[in-house]
């Protein structure tokens, strides 16, 4: 696993415990070599969102209780893929975030200044 630092350069904060998100469902957008996605964009879910990623494949709300996963709702707040993230940005429904839970990792595919387009937590505003 990478160091659990955010975009800000300090220590990752947690994303969401309920429900329990992250690649290795840790709570925390942390990621490593085996995280193909990136899931490093602490989100907050909308519908706008969520029916955007159903659209293109990735249905995040509907119920899949054979893999313990209850559904995201409005507010939920989720590790998102950098990618989708930046999709989401180019077609005017990205969610807002949380950069204090937003992996530096996700800078490789996501700039600064449009996470913090997105920010709820952005110190330099």
């Amino acid at each position: 696993m990478e160091p659990s630092i955010n975009v800000l350069g300090d220590p990752l904060e947690s994303c969401s415990q309920d429900p329990v998100t992250g690649f290795f469902r840790n709570g925390c957008c942390d990621t490593a070599a085996s995280d193909q996605g990136m899931h490093t964009v602490c989100a907050v879910m909308t519908a706008e969102f969520l029916a955007l990623s159903k659209y293109l494949g990735n249905d995040l709300s509907t119920p899949r209780p054979e893999f313990g996963f209850a559904g995201l709702k409005p507010g939920d707040q989720w590790c998102l893929c950098a990618g989708r993230f930046l999709q989401a940005h180019d077609e005017g429904a990205a969610p807002r975030i949380r950069l204090r839970a937003t992996h530096r990792r996700t800078l490789t595919v996501v700039p600064l200044d449009v996470l913090r387009l997105h920010a709820l937590d952005d110190p330099g505003m």
